[in-house]
């Protein structure tokens, strides 16, 4: 795996919008975050653009922007400013000789995860499930520090909740092998498709937001079924923020996931708090990473990148 450039201050981050348009905050206003924290910023046309009601400007727009930013030898990094919808539109639209020969950072979550699958098995390149840019605004420490120490450096580096998140050990053990994954539903998505996740002796880490507990069942049998869980070395279950139940009879989110642990006997955490949750660590996909289960230690380490 290619590891990318580490960022310093007065590197250069460029700004997209592969997937919807920013609703949430002021767009100056994340721009502006990023300068104060020490970086030049270059906000790409498909931030400010919208199509659709939910898309940042048209899918040849968004690839573009996409592509523009990797090739451009002025940009140091590559940030989404929000998920939404959109981002697997782009997947027939990438020359991802681009991305592989322009090895950037490359950071965001939810949506985007139909990015890092693809850049991860196409490009070789580890890319990290962190915050996008709406989160930069007001940014919280924990956020912030574990962001930029992982894109920062290239030494292990210790995932550690935020003080009062407890990991959940679901299956003790311990295993080791790259990291792979993101949202639950756009794992789900690549299925059957020329991009989908590769989980063959991977840790696979899954998240999710905003599902009626029956319906993250159905995606986690979904892989099931596809031999996702059979392939993988060992499972990170992140935040599952806002995934609620129809009925007070219904099972939790917890109940299915551990049916998953019990069943494939893998070195299986949960609640390591990185997905939609706030605050939010930080992730590289793709890196190889150490997974103690049974002392709830999760360790990346970019020397074998």
């Amino acid at each position: 795996m290619i590891l990318p450039k580490r960022l310093k201050k007065g590197d250069t981050i460029g700004v997209i919008a592969p997937s919807g348009h920013l609703r949430e905050v002021n767009i100056d206003d994340v721009e502006k975050s990023l300068i104060d924290m020490g970086y030049n910023v270059k906000m790409y046309e498909s931030c400010y653009s919208v199509d659709r009601g939910y898309l940042s400007g048209k899918d040849e727009l968004r690839a573009k922007d996409l592509q523009d930013a990797f090739e451009d030898k002025n940009i140091d990094a590559v940030f989404c400013i929000r998920g939404g919808y959109g981002a697997a539109r782009l997947l027939d639209l990438i020359d991802f000789d681009i991305i592989k020969n322009n090895p950037k950072i490359f950071l965001g979550l939810s949506d985007i995860t139909a990015l890092h699958i693809a850049f991860n098995q196409k490009c070789d390149l580890v890319t990290y499930h962190g915050p996008v840019g709406r989160r930069f605004v007001d940014m919280d420490e924990y956020t912030k520090e574990s962001v930029f120490k992982n894109i920062s450096t290239d030494c292990e580096i210790n995932f550690e909740n935020p003080k009062g998140e407890e990991i959940i050990t679901l299956y003790n053990g311990i295993c080791e092998g790259e990291i792979v994954g993101g949202n639950l539903s756009l794992i789900n998505t690549s299925l059957g498709t020329e991009y989908e996740i590769d989980t063959k002796d991977k840790i696979l880490f899954i998240e999710e937001t905003s599902e009626y507990v029956y319906n993250v069942d159905k995606m986690i049998n979904h892989l099931h079924m596809a031999g996702k869980f059979e392939d993988c070395k060992g499972i990170i279950f992140g935040d599952f923020d806002n995934c609620r139940k129809v009925r007070d009879e219904d099972w939790a989110v917890e109940d299915i996931i551990n049916e998953i642990a019990q069943r494939y006997k893998k070195p299986t955490i949960y609640n390591l708090q990185s997905g939609h949750c706030v605050p939010v660590g930080t992730i590289p996909l793709g890196a190889m990473c150490y997974l103690d289960a049974t002392n709830k230690i999760v360790r990346f380490d970019y020397s074998n990148c």
